[in-house]
This record gives structure tokens, sequence and C-alpha cells, in this order.
């Protein structure tokens, strides 16, 4: 009788164990859902920043720009080539004057994340 209640004791304590690992797991498991929600969140919003600014920059490109683009796309899966060729709708960039006489072309300032 007593290895008996020995054995009841051990499955308790066993059951308390699990019990205790699944209390934490499930803590665990919580706080990485409300981490991801999180980065769910921003990255959605910075999507909607980056399709506001592709529209306005495809507003501002020319069609000859634009389809120099539709060709890079569709020659190209690596869309990082596509910051060679800024869309701006001027030809002749905007010069910018610096000391020592000289006028430097001026880039336009896109960032991106």
């Amino acid at each position: 009788s007593t290895s008996g209640a020995s054995v009841v004791a051990i499955d308790n304590k066993i059951e308390q164990a699990m019990d205790l690992v699944k209390s934490h797991l499930m803590y665990a498991v919580r706080e990485e859902v409300e981490v991801l929600k999180e980065q769910i969140k921003e990255l959605y919003e910075r999507n909607s920043v980056l399709e506001r600014e592709n529209a306005v920059l495809k507003s501002l490109a020319n069609t000859e720009q634009l389809g120099q683009l539709t060709g890079q796309l569709s020659s190209s899966s690596a869309p990082t080539q596509l910051h060679q060729y800024p869309l701006v709708k001027n030809s002749t960039p905007a010069l910018v004057h610096h000391e020592g006489g000289q006028s430097v072309p001026c880039q336009p300032n896109i960032t991106s994340a």
C-alpha cells in the first residue's frame, strides 16, 4: 500500500510539473503573439506609406520612365535595381551650388526602410 501511495504521489508531482510547463509555454506563446501582432501592425503601416509614396512617384514620372521601370521589372527578379533609376519628372536635375564654385546635380531625397 505504501508503494501505491508513492506512485500516486509521483503521478501528482508529474502532473503538477506538466501543468507548470504548460502554463509557462502558454504565457510565452501569448507574449510572442502580442509581439507578432505589433510587428504585423507596423508592417501594414509601413506598406501603406510605401504604397502612397509609390503612387506619388508614379504620378510624377513620365511615360518613358514608367516604360523603363516596367521593362526592368519584367526582365529582373531583383527589385533592388530600381534604385538606379530615380523617378523624377524633370529630365534635367536641379543644380545645387557648393562652395568652390561647383554646381552639382541634386538627387531627390527618397528614403527607404
